[in-house]
């Protein structure tokens, strides 16, 4: 199994493994989840965006390669790869991304992107969080925020990923407790529709823990969820705390109703889609993940990550680009974004493209380019955010912003303020303790449209 340098394997999707069943679970996290009410946007404060598509590049992305070439740079730094011109005026990007040129008249790109942390893990939890890690605290990952501050629709669960991101240390819901934890999807998607009086086949995508498991039908799980209310009431006779018993009913009721609804279910469904449409995403993990995170958003989800790894490029930087990365990532992005337009979602979806960190202007000895945090460029679109407009510029040799700097809590802090959410409002921990959304985070206007 493929790993980066810091010895963490890369996987886009997770395999099928053992699916939770009915049990406490669901319904404790759902308990969890209610002890806090949703918190409206702020007076005057207007919500743009309802929803969150992360797609991460798991690795550290080769930026100056992709979106802020330096074609001026001596050619030690400036790479094998040429600029091209995009459909947004003044923007070149990467000859090997020639799709996402022909949309970036719908994209933003933040090109002034710096941070100090050139180490997978802190990296990985500073860019997933908007707030600098410390031994003190775990922050809660965007996605979590969005699932505190932003109910989903009823029978979908609010958060989902399509990878766990740093063995489970990342992407996850830090002092918030367990129940905003992501629902992280198993399986693989189908390559092609079945034929015409085929069984469907075996490989599909399903929320871990809230999809009943193969054989396991819906009349067992009424069984076994009856004989589990028998249990309760018989004890609610003799407990002193009856008002407990009761709200674990209530929650439980919620967890069946989320296993009934077939809206995950249906969305998971590829084969509904046209061909024509599964063949633009590409028949990959990654490709059709995007298209699930898609079905997702419109079935109500607030937030879905998406992920490609393999982008720890030491050694041969720009064959790996060249042959495999960029490709993957040109057909998904470009897709996803072009299909949210088509389809009127939008301006009210925000896709958001990042990895942990650049890497090196200079190349290495192996062709390659090392960890670099101090200059690094992402993709925005949607919510609300500008089209066909480049933030911020680096000097001649690409080693740090020149012009508009900003950092990853910055980013998080403006795709909050879309979502209708104030940035600087406070959350409490466990114990109490008040805690600022993001810690030193500030809006960047100049991104909004």
């Amino acid at each position: 199994m493929a790993r980066d340098c810091e010895g963490f394997s890369r996987r886009d999707f997770i395999k099928v493994g053992s699916a939770g069943l009915l049990g406490l679970t669901l319904p404790q996290l759902l308990q969890l989840e209610s002890q806090v009410q949703a918190t409206p946007p702020a007076r005057g404060q207007a919500r743009r965006a309802t929803s969150v598509i992360m797609v991460w590049l798991a690795g550290g992305p080769a930026t100056i390669d992709m979106w802020d070439l330096r074609p001026n740079a001596t050619e030690n730094i400036r790479g094998e790869f040429r600029e091209i011109n995009t459909s947004a005026d003044g923007v070149r990007i990467s000859e090997h991304l020639p799709q996402m040129a022909r949309v970036m008249n719908r994209t933003t790109v933040v090109r002034s992107l710096a941070h100090t942390i050139p180490s997978h893990g802190p990296a990985t939890i500073f860019m997933t969080t908007g707030n600098r890690p410390t031994p003190a605290t775990q922050y809660p990952s965007l996605g979590s925020l969005v699932t505190r501050l932003m109910p989903a629709a009823p029978g979908v669960p609010p958060y989902v990923s399509f990878t766990e991101l740093r063995n489970g240390t990342a992407g996850q819901a830090g002092y918030l407790g367990t129940a905003y934890n992501p629902f992280i999807v198993e399986g693989q998607p189908a390559a092609r529709r079945p034929a015409r009086g085929a069984s469907p086949t075996a490989a599909s995508l399903r929320v871990r823990g809230i999809t009943l498991p193969t054989g396991f039908t819906l009349e067992q799980l009424e069984n076994r969820d009856r004989l589990l209310r028998n249990f309760d009431e018989t004890f609610q006779n003799v407990d002193r705390n009856a008002d407990l018993v009761g709200g674990l009913d209530a929650f439980h009721r919620q967890a069946l109703e989320i296993l009934r609804s077939n809206k995950t279910r249906v969305a998971f469904d590829l084969a509904q889609e046209p061909e024509m449409i599964r063949e633009r995403y590409g028949m990959t993990p990654f490709g059709q993940g995007a298209l699930a995170a898609r079905r997702l958003i419109e079935a109500g989800v607030r937030f879905t990550t998406v992920s490609i790894g393999g982008w720890d490029t030491h050694g041969q930087n720009f064959n790996a680009l060249r042959g495999r990365l960029l490709p993957q990532l040109d057909q998904v992005l470009s897709t996803l974004i072009e299909d949210l337009d088509d389809r009127g979602m939008l301006e009210d979806t925000i896709v958001y493209c990042a990895g942990e960190f650049g890497r090196t202007p200079r190349i290495n000895n192996n062709a390659g380019r090392d960890h670099w945090a101090r200059s690094m460029a992402v993709v925005l679109a949607g919510g609300g955010f500008k089209r066909g407009y480049a933030h911020g510029t680096t000097d001649v040799n690409g080693m740090a912003p020149a012009t508009d700097p900003c950092t990853p809590d910055d980013v998080a802090s403006t795709i909050f303020t879309q979502l209708g959410i104030n940035p600087h409002q406070e959350l409490q921990t466990p114990t109490g303790r008040p805690m600022q959304l993001f810690r030193e985070g500030r809006a960047i206007p100049r991104l909004i449209g």
